[in-house]
């Protein structure tokens, strides 16, 4: 029988042996470059192929004898793993044909650095996804971490990138070395490093309660949770594109895919407690990323923002699941878990498309602040017609991918009350109602979004020179579209197969779940009960199709020929210009008002007297000013004082060897 497990391995082979051959032969800028990155589209091919084929095999195992001696690499296959192969390789085949144009403009060797970190970085996502015992697992976690590193400070080395990679690369270590710590308190001691180790390990509640918090911070750092949020609002400004588009729609899922492996695989019995901590976490992630998002004037940092909101709400669904599954509501944790994994799918294809469209707004301005964008629909007309679909479908409009997730997620936390503890009862419908609030401001922002780049005049006059994407763009950006379109009207493609992944996590011997298992399954959405909730894309789409064409129908029969063009009214502003258009921080100015308490707000005003007058407002992250910043200066404080033990004088470094030595025998006598 064919091994999906060998098909993977050699698909990461191939992507590393890919970005050698980018990294070394690319001499040529464009014609190279498209090369490069169609041969690394077609390991995205053929990974979305082999996984989907294979997700409903069973579980198998591989040993390679690479590695230390005694201590070989073992590769692991389950319905877990395919599931999120497939997510890495639909955003991957989609931004691969978009990068195959987007660095043209770079010089050969950025080019060639980028063609290596990226196809490495492509293979070590792979193979954390099947790494099967913790040696392998770090180092292809580490290789990860090292790829995306140079990817962000390649593009542009400047003292901004620099900064900003190494925020990354400092919390990203933070949290493997927590990784790290959760995996040798399931291993206890043993020379058994191997997953299969883990599972068996018996483990006292305490410490099982401490394996899930170290791996709740470890993986939670490397998504963006609170408070290891910091690093994404700086990397994603500052690397390219399409690079943040892969950071953000796939990177983010390997934490997540962490983050389920330990709680549900590793962990046979979860506790209440555990569900509790990551729903709050996960809670005041969505809360605290949306509002920060609502006022940015970055497009690229909004969209940052934005991706550590849909992280806190995927982080929350996983604790409500764990709270259902340790109640023994299987069902309702089913259900939930189908929410959560269909909200990462969808958040890679929506983030990664809106970044590829903020990479051609990009290279069409040269402008990332939103102030200086607008008027850029009649300019490029692709872009913004393909992007309106994402920017629809994330704000969770009816009929697109991201409205299916959502519903599915509120459909859960409704359930909740069945929940029989009181302190749970009156705590999940706020949850609820936190829920609600979150994606209703996050539709807010994407309005913002939108309105601000590509609605209205021009605010700046270069912007009339802006052209479309390339073929290339247009194509990558197409694909993504295309796949949020099939899955908003067909999302039992999807649904079907998550409840296998779902059941498989929850340890079901048969399927328990009757969300597709209704008399008209294949039209309607039904959760749990018919009588409580359902919903039909397709039928929704039907009859908006009906209303739209009746309407048109009537507007021409009754209204045709009865207008006339006139001047639009001016209210009394004849000599209106671009500038008196609503602002970026017009849109967000009743957000700050309202939640100023999250916020470290610096405002520059000028005296009445000022010939030059000059007002500045700048808007950064509470917790930044509030906790890592003291820390910052109590780390140079106590390195200022414990330098001075470095006088290069040996006389000293003798005394202070001797005052060791008799501390040593105190302690000892």
């Amino acid at each position: 029988m064919f091994d999906p497990i060998y098909a993977v391995l050699c698909i990461a082979t191939y992507w590393f042996f890919v970005g050698i051959i980018g990294g070394v032969l690319l001499r040529n800028r464009i014609r190279c470059l498209r090369v490069i990155f169609s041969l690394g589209t077609l390991g995205s091919v053929f990974l979305l192929v082999t996984s989907s084929l294979s997700l409903n095999k069973f579980p198998s195992d591989l040993l390679l004898s690479i590695g230390i001696p005694e201590y070989p690499f073992r590769l692991h296959w389950d319905p877990l793993t395919g599931f999120f192969l497939i997510l890495l390789s639909v955003p991957s085949l989609g931004i691969s044909v978009f990068s195959g144009d987007y660095f043209r403009h770079l010089d050969c060797r950025t080019q060639g650095m980028i063609c290596f970190n990226y196809h490495l970085f492509l293979a070590s996502m792979t193979w954390v996804l099947i790494a099967a015992d913790a040696y392998s697992f770090l180092i292809a976690w580490e290789l990860m971490a090292l790829s995306s590193y140079f990817l962000i400070v390649a593009f542009k080395s400047t003292q901004e990138t620099q900064q900003a990679g190494f925020l990354y690369f400092l919390i990203a270590h933070i949290g493997a070395l927590a990784i790290l710590l959760s995996f040798a308190l399931m291993l206890q001691g043993q020379t058994d490093f191997s997953f299969a180790a883990m599972r068996h390990a018996q483990l006292s509640p305490a410490s099982a309660t401490m394996v899930f918090l170290l791996a709740l911070v470890g993986f939670g750092a490397k998504a963006g949770l609170l408070p290891f949020h910091v690093w994404l609002p700086e990397a994603h400004p500052a690397a390219p594109s399409p690079i943040s588009a892969l950071m953000s729609g796939v990177m983010l899922k390997m934490a997540v895919y962490g983050i389920l492996r330990v709680a549900f695989d590793f962990l046979i019995k979860q506790e209440v407690s555990w569900g509790m901590t990551a729903l709050i976490i996960g809670l005041l992630t969505a809360l605290f990323g949306i509002i920060l998002a609502a006022v940015q004037t970055d497009m690229k940092r909004l969209l940052a923002y934005s991706s550590i909101e849909n992280l806190g709400l995927i982080t929350a669904g996983l604790g409500l699941s764990i709270l259902f599954n340790a109640t023994n509501h299987s069902q309702l944790a089913v259900l939930t878990l189908v929410a959560v994994l269909f909200h990462c799918f969808n958040h890679a294809l929506l983030k990664s498309l809106l970044f590829l469209g903020t990479g051609s707004v990009l290279h069409a301005t040269g402008e990332r602040n939103l102030g200086r964008l607008g008027g850029l629909f009649s300019r490029m007309p692709w872009v913004a017609s393909l992007i309106l679909i994402g920017v629809l479908a994330i704000a969770g409009v009816p009929m697109l991918n991201g409205f299916v997730s959502e519903w599915l997620l509120l459909q859960a936390f409704l359930f909740s009350p069945q929940i029989s503890i009181p302190s749970l009862i009156m705590i999940l419908p706020i949850a609820a109602a936190i829920i609600v609030f979150v994606i209703g401001l996050a539709a807010y922002v994407m309005v913002k979004f939108y309105g601000i780049i590509f609605l209205g005049k021009p605010r700046e006059s270069t912007l009339t020179h802006a052209a479309d994407a390339s073929a290339l763009e247009k194509c990558g950006l197409v694909w993504l579209v295309g796949i949020c379109c099939l899955l908003g009207l067909f999302p039992l493609i999807l649904l079907r197969p998550l409840t296998l992944v779902a059941d498989f996590l929850l340890r079901l011997t048969s399927p328990t779940f009757s969300l597709f298992h209704t008399k008209h399954s294949w039209l309607f959405l039904v959760p749990i009960q018919a009588q409580r909730a359902s919903y039909s894309p397709l039928v929704f789409f039907c009859v908006m199709m009906v209303i739209y064409v009746v309407l048109v129908i009537l507007i021409r029969k009754f209204y045709h020929g009865r207008l006339r063009r006139t001047h639009a009214w001016d209210g009394g502003y004849p000599g209106q210009t671009a500038r008196m258009q609503d602002t970026a921080e017009g849109f967000g100015q009743p957000i700050k008002h309202i939640f100023k308490p999250f916020l470290h707000i610096y405002l520059e005003v000028p005296k009445a007297d000022d010939k030059n007058p000059h007002y500045r407002i700048q808007i950064a992250d509470r917790l930044w000013h509030v906790l890592y910043l003291p820390l910052k200066k109590s780390i140079f404080y106590i390195a200022k004082w414990v330098s001075k033990l470095q006088q290069g004088r040996i006389s000293s470094y003798l005394i202070y060897s001797f005052i060791t030595l008799l501390i040593l025998l105190w302690w000892v006598l």
